[in-house]
């Protein structure tokens, strides 16, 4: 039988988690599907889950179609474990985390809101990450444009592959045409045989060249068997390699608070009480072993000894692994698109242990990297990012019921980055008595979207490879904070040029404050000539007025240093999409409904970093002082008559015990000494 990890995605209210219920219905796998409304669906288990109607984790079931069944179906039967993904936009995160998990994917559209923003971003993301995706229109029983319509949106705005499936499989000539059109080898099969085969069909929809699209109301159960007789019928048998491999996707806590790790295998088999070893995202090597396999069907599970290639499940025993992590012959996955740009402090109650909060808050972290908890020393306060109120709710919640923390959160503020125009040469010497550690390091800038990488161009002969790993550790370890305002750094390589350890006063932490005050040396040194670069969020956006409100639209734009193309005329509508800084939104949704008297919206996505369009302001309304930021000094530690002194940032070059080989200081390319990425 065919095996295929199918997931659900859709933006909100489309009706994905009552098209799930439906298909479990439908097979047989429960006997009544439950309802949104009434907080009784079997994959929305979560009690904050159920009291505000929406998916906020993803939730797994597994059913049979097809022979041997007894609900009908086509071919020879398939295995879905279908996953039901987030639909929220501030939980788009843990939706994308989703597909590395996924084989297929149904994209549900409702028929009377057509195609969202939220929907071409979940379209992006499974092209990127290379999800064949088949199309549910729902809520087809309510007002909508009609099926021509709504195939031709589809065709638009997502992609000309999008077919009417029932057409399509019953072979309809100008269906087939359509697809035929698609490829070289299609149209000839067509040509030669005015059909196009099962396998052909299987192999345009695997390869993202067909995209069949199916109709129906969920709720009410129409077209469901149809979307599962097509989706079964479309599926394509796929080999997996021998050797163990596996991804974990989701990380959270059981019923008794154990920690799980849910994981799609990718190869071989995984076994209870294997032994499994790796690097978590500090750099450090872990090995531990499996203790239980479990199989989850909505909140329920059956323990089992194995799981096999293609398949997905959660595991016990592994507390080092993140969403992400690779186990295996896996290999590294792709930084994830979706980000906060957001970041909100949060505020306990007056006598609360605050480092416990902070202990609380990175345990939620490891379940979703994306929280990006920090503890700002200086103003004695912890912020997380997040990527909107209803995501602010769900950690305020999660911290009560987990830890007992009340918590409130002060206002958002925009999540800025700082990076580098040129390259920059850092160095960093901690030499109190006794101690002993110099690092010299290069930062360079990456293009946009980037991150942090590192790497090492220094020769084993002037520093022991050990004491390399470990500088390139303790960099990886930690934001490193940019010099403008304080931001973190983004967009940059780290690349040891030079180090000296002494033979015997060396130790690990020593390393580690010669790292930190390297980079923060070099961002210095930038800042000196004008090199720090400010960066910020951009949306992009989409906007509905009507066309008599189209002037004040466009005066609104320019005025939020928005970028964007002409009006596109919809009926006695018009659209206005382009991009426009996260920093000028604020509560121009309301504004947009109040001069619209409710007709007009927007939507808005992440776009990604761009430079910041009024940098000047920003770091002038910071007033951020990089050295009298002591946690992150720029200035080194130097041993002289017996006792350690500092020596400020701009002398410490000419105080510095290493050299580095002009050759060394090259711009980097991928063909260069090994490195280390994060």
């Amino acid at each position: 039988m065919r095996q295929a990890v199918v997931g659900l995605l859709a933006h909100v209210d489309a009706g994905k988690t009552t098209l799930a219920e439906a298909m479990l219905e439908a097979s047989g796998a429960v006997r009544a599907a439950g309802r949104v409304d009434s907080g009784s669906s079997h994959l929305d288990t979560n009690a904050m889950e159920r009291e505000r109607g929406i998916t906020i984790f993803s939730a797994q079931a597994a059913f049979d179609w097809g022979a041997g069944n007894g609900r009908g179906g086509a071919g020879d039967g398939a295995h879905i474990m279908l996953v039901d993904a987030p639909g929220h936009v501030d939980f788009s995160a843990e939706a994308e985390r989703t597909l590395a998990a996924l084989d297929y994917a149904i994209l549900v559209v409702g028929a009377g809101d057509g195609v969202q923003g939220h929907t071409e971003t979940l379209w992006d993301l499974l092209a990127r990450y290379e999800v064949p995706t088949f199309v549910f229109v729902n809520k087809c029983d309510l007002e909508n444009p009609g099926r021509e319509a709504l195939l031709a949106e589809l065709a638009l705005r997502l992609s000309p592959g999008c077919v009417d499936a029932e057409a399509l499989l019953a072979g309809e000539p100008g269906a087939l045409e359509d697809v035929a059109s698609a490829e070289e080898d299609a149209l000839e099969e067509y040509l030669e045989t005015g059909a196009l085969s099962a396998d052909t069909l299987r192999r345009l929809v695997a390869g993202r060249a067909l995209f069949p699209v199916f109709f129906g109301a969920a709720l009410r159960g129409e077209g469901v068997r149809e979307l599962l007789d097509g989706t079964c019928a479309l599926l394509a048998e796929k080999r997996w390699p021998e050797e163990l491999a596996a991804r974990v996707y989701r990380v959270s806590r059981g019923s008794r608070g154990e920690r799980l790790a849910w994981v799609k295998v990718t190869g071989g088999t995984l076994r209870a009480k294997m032994q499994l070893s790796g690097v978590d995202h500090r750099g450090e090597p872990w090995a531990e072993k499996i203790n239980e396999v479990r199989l989850y069907q909505g909140s329920s599970f059956e323990t089992v000894a194995e799981v096999g290639a293609g398949r997905i499940c959660a595991v016990t025993g592994l507390t080092h692994v993140v969403p992400g992590s690779a186990l295996g012959a896996e290999p590294e996955g792709a930084n994830p698109v979706l980000a906060p740009v957001l970041s909100y402090q949060v505020i306990p109650e007056p006598g609360a242990d605050v480092s416990a909060l902070v202990r609380a808050l990175r345990e939620l972290a490891d379940e979703d990297p994306m929280l990006g908890v920090t503890w700002q020393e200086q103003l004695q306060e912890v912020h997380v990012q997040l990527m909107g109120e209803v995501q602010q709710d769900v950690v305020a919640e999660l911290l009560r019921e987990r830890y007992g923390f009340v918590v409130t959160f002060g206002p958002g503020g925009i999540l800025y980055r700082e990076t580098l125009t040129a390259p920059a040469e850092g160095v960093g010497h901690f030499e109190p008595l006794r101690h002993y550690a110099e690092a010299r390091l290069l930062v360079e800038p990456l293009p946009r979207g980037a991150g942090v990488e590192f790497g090492t161009r220094c020769s084993t002969d002037e520093l022991d490879l050990n004491w390399q790993r470990l500088i390139l550790t303790n960099a990886m370890e930690r934001d490193h904070l940019g010099v403008l305002i304080g931001a973190p750094l983004a967009d940059v390589r780290i690349t040891l040029l030079a180090g000296r350890a002494h033979p015997k006063h060396t130790e690990g932490g020593d390393f580690r404050q010669a790292t930190y005050r390297a980079v923060r040396q070099a961002l210095m040194g930038a800042r000196e000539r004008g090199e720090c670069e400010l960066l910020e969020p951009w949306y992009r956006f989409r906007l509905t007025v009507p066309e008599e409100r189209v002037g004040r639209a466009l005066t609104d734009l320019t005025r939020m240093s928005a970028e964007f193309g002409a009006p596109a005329a919809a009926g006695n509508m018009a659209r206005i999409e382009g991009e426009v800084p996260a920093s000028e939104v604020g509560e121009y949704a309301l504004e947009v409904a109040r001069y619209t008297g409710g007709r007009g919206r927007i939507s808005l996505e992440l776009a990604g970093y761009r430079v910041c369009h009024n940098a000047g302001e920003i770091v002038a309304a910071a007033a951020y002082d990089p050295e009298a930021d002591l946690p992150n000094t720029p200035d080194s530690v130097f041993c002289s008559h017996g006792a350690g002194h500092t020596v400020k940032w701009y002398d410490v070059p000419s105080c510095a015990h290493t050299a580095v080989d002009p050759a060394r200081l090259r711009p980097y390319r991928p063909a260069d000494a090994s490195f280390f990425s994060a």
